[in-house]
């Protein structure tokens, strides 16, 4: 098996040296960065390959590697040749750290070495840096020519510098591979649905596709997904695993799944990362990257702290990385991510791939076929990947900062007159709205001048920064920069998917990029891999999540049934009662009475949800004035981590009481908590879980059904119905769990809404009296259900 290695990652890795700046971690302009790119290289002469592949076979230590890359341009004619290097950054070229420009020399170095030994009659070739500043768009180039002596040289000193880290690798995989070849499926056997979801995964490896796949509770997905993915590293067609997701919790199923594994023998390196807020020690939050001890000297120490780390631990979880971090003295955020590189499993959250500005670059600069996806809870990726690609900057703070800068020398002229020409620019953006009587409205396009001034008052903070103490006004432009940063980043990726939100509340102008529809942007990071793998509980219908969720005509679909008895589970609608805001007060005497039916079944625990707080209150108050002596416990608006264990906590096993616990539909109790068995017998749901109607998702049900899609379906309806599916799945967790899903809406039983459940919710029930869900509740706890 060939083993490939990037030449952006040789040389980093090998000459890399010195103090890991604010700058050095996982900031990218990904495509500010390409755009610039085709621009220059748009204007080179005719003979100006750009892209230019190329790559060496060695063979080292017994194994095959693939040194690899692609250089920015490359010209060759019948006497000369030039391989061109760009690079794009905020900071001047003469304030390029010395080590900053031996790496980008040392690429270019290695492409010249690689060149000559594909085109043999060269003896020489002019390397060419190009440096281009993107706050100024100032261009800075610098050239130098390379013999075929130098050249291989230089080559040889990095991969002597290099072998030892290569023959690690090379004796990890050899450790690891026979124990996949070797590794049987955990478990005894296979539950209902397991085996074929796990062949589908491995068949979407093999052939490269994307599949979409709704597996429901039960299924054990985690395991059934990473098990394959597994397999295929042990049998070369992929070398690493992303997997990822947006909870903490299924962060830790994964690493279960893991240590699962290894106990049987499985011998594989795999990482949790942890946000940089979270894994961050408390003594690093005040310090300046001067005059910090973990990132000072951070490259000096990190080789041999890397190889402690990875000689003695398989799975790299938070507490390891934070053990070796401070054992060695290294910001532990960067470290893990370090550490990542020699690793087969990264778990993590969503934007380490798809946010276009946290993502890892230095896994995602360019597509890998080494890497494999694996996307948990995809349901949740659709509001998440909006968020990722929408920014909002407010007028608010500019205020502020105008006033302090007034009585401050240090800030200077120009800096106070890009703040008030800012100022003066949201003022004019927002008059005519004002001037009509609107508070809100919406434009296709960005407005003019804004960006142009927002883009000045970067560049003068940026320039104004330099030197700076650490102050509280200082802080506060810091703050504001960054927010200017991240609205211009995400400026460079509008499109006809975008609306442009202008509102003004109390004086506050607030102008929003906003994303309707990211699905081509995570099509394009899903295409930075082999393949990819989207599962869910709840994926219904499919054709929705393909649609938005960067699905192509070649992407796969499968759907597999529940794996517990239907028998186990009865899904009844009350036909009679009505929801709709208009007819909440009318309906609610018939909600409380469903809600007492379905609890006079059988002494347990029971979980009712609601679409919103104020209307929780209204019923769950109710319900307690009408049933004092019922058990009942609330979701509060805001609740500590304390506040919610102790809320499930009230979910006792073998209760010798009622209780009914009301929380939020879509809220943090309708997904990603297990109570399993008798902890919960009963979910009721009010309503169709609409989401409340507001101007942006009325934004998105007109481009959808602009799109030729049923607009207030994909803004509205699935985004609801997709809550209640979460919300119902609480309550089947286990292969002898028994329990009632009541919907008590009659909304839940038109086509409408039955045409999207999924396939084992197809023996609902309709009640059309009250009396009907008596017996129905009856009956249930009455049958004779299979074990």
């Amino acid at each position: 098996m060939t083993i490939k290695l990037g030449v952006r990652e040789l040389v980093e890795f090998t000459l890399r040296t010195g103090d890991l700046s604010a700058t050095s971690g996982s900031q990218n302009t990904a495509l500010l960065g390409a755009q610039i790119h085709r621009r220059l290289q748009k204007q080179r002469g005719e003979h100006y390959q750009k892209e230019y592949y190329l790559d060496k076979e060695l063979n080292l230590n017994g194994n095959d590697y693939l040194i690899h890359g692609r250089a920015d341009g490359v010209t060759l004619t019948e006497k000369t040749a030039s391989i061109e290097e760009i690079k794009t950054s905020e900071t001047i070229f003469d304030q390029l750290s010395d080590n900053t420009l031996t790496l980008y020399w040392a690429q270019v170095k290695i492409y010249a070495y690689l060149l000559m030994t594909k085109e043999t009659d060269l003896d020489q070739v002019t390397l060419t840096l190009t440096y281009f500043q993107t706050n100024t768009e100032t261009t800075t180039q610098t050239d130098q020519v390379i013999t075929r002596d130098e050249a291989t040289t230089f080559f040889d000193q990095v991969i002597a510098e290099y072998v030892t880290w290569l023959k690690f690798r090379s004796d990890l995989r050899d450790r690891r591979d026979p124990t996949i070849q070797q590794l049987s499926f955990p478990f005894g056997a296979y539950r209902p649905g397991q085996r074929e979801l796990a062949v589908a995964v491995y068949k979407t490896i093999l052939t490269s596709k994307r599949l979409f796949a709704e597996a429901p509770t039960g299924t054990g997905k985690t395991i059934s997904t990473l098990f394959p993915s597994i397999k295929a590293i042990g049998e070369g067609v992929i070398q690493r695993i992303f997997y990822l997701t947006a909870k903490q919790s299924t962060r830790r199923v994964a690493e279960e799944a893991v240590s699962l594994m290894a106990s049987q023998g499985l011998r594989l390196k795999s990482i949790t990362l942890t946000a940089k807020d979270k894994i961050m020690f408390p003594e690093e939050a005040d310090l300046t990257p001067e005059e910090n001890p973990y990132m000072l000297g951070y490259y000096d120490r990190l080789k041999p702290a890397l190889l402690d780390l990875i000689q003695h631990n398989d799975q790299l979880t938070r507490p390891v990385i934070e053990a070796y971090a401070r054992k060695h003295t290294l910001d532990p955020f960067e470290f893990q991510l370090d550490a990542s590189l020699f690793c087969d499993v990264i778990i993590g959250d969503y934007n380490y791939l798809f946010d276009p500005q946290v993502h890892l670059q230095r896994f995602f600069a360019t597509e890998d076929p080494d890497n494999f996806f694996l996307i948990d809870e995809a349901h949740n990726l659709v509001s998440r990947s909006r968020d990722m690609y929408s920014a909002a900057i407010t007028s608010r703070p500019l205020d502020h900062l105008i006033d302090e800068s007034r009585d401050l020398a240090a800030a200077t002229p120009k800096l106070r007159r890009r703040l008030q020409d800012l100022r003066a620019t949201f003022s004019d953006v927002a008059q005519p709205m004002l001037a009509d009587g609107e508070t809100d409205k919406t434009f296709l396009l960005p407005p003019e001048n804004f960006d142009h001034d927002l883009g000045r008052l970067v560049e003068a903070i940026h320039e104004w920064l330099v030197d700076q103490p650490q102050t509280p006004f200082t802080q506060a432009i810091l703050d504001y920069y960054f927010t200017a940063i991240s609205y211009q980043r995400i400026g460079e990726y509008f499109d006809d998917t975008y609306r442009m939100r202008l509102e003004v509340a109390d004086g506050n102008i607030t102008l929003k990029e906003l994303c309707l529809d990211p699905s081509a942007f995570l099509a394009d990071s899903l295409a930075l891999g082999h393949g990819a793998v989207l599962f869910s509980a709840t994926l219904s219908p499919m054709s929705y999540y393909q649609t938005v969720l960067g699905g192509d005509q070649d992407s796969l679909a499968y759907q597999l049934d529940s794996p517990f008895e239907p028998e186990h589970q009865a899904i009844l609608v009350t036909n009679y009662i009505q929801t709709t805001y208009k007819q909440r007060d009318a309906n609610l005497a018939k909600i409380l009475l469903a809600i007492k039916t379905l609890v006079d079944g059988k002494t347990g625990n029971y979980l009712i949800f609601l679409p919103s707080y104020s209307y929780l209150l209204t019923v769950s108050q109710a319900f307690h004035l009408a049933y004092p002596h019922i058990k009942t416990v609330c979701q509060e608006a805001k609740m500590a981590e304390a506040d919610r264990t102790a809320f499930l906590a009230s979910f006792a096993a073998d209760p010798s009481e009622t209780l009914v616990g009301f929380a939020i539909l879509g809220g943090i109790f309708s997904e990603g908590i297990d109570l399993k068995a008798d902890r919960l017998i009963g979910v009721g749901i009010v309503s169709v879980g609409l989401p409340g109607i507001n101007p942006e998702t009325d934004l998105l049900r007109d481009y959808f059904d602009e799109q030729s899609h049923r607009g207030f379906a994909f803004a509205y309806q699935i985004p609801g119905l997709n809550n209640v599916f979460q919300a119902a799945g609480r309550l089947i967790r286990g292969s002898k769990d028994v329990g009632i899903i009541l919907l008590m809406d009659q909304r839940f039983a038109s086509p409408r809404y039955t045409d999207l459940y999924p396939r084992h919710w197809q023996h609902f029930r309709r009640l059309y009296r009250p009396e009907q869900l008596t017996t129905a509740v009856q009956n249930f706890w009455h049958q004779e259900v299979p074990q």
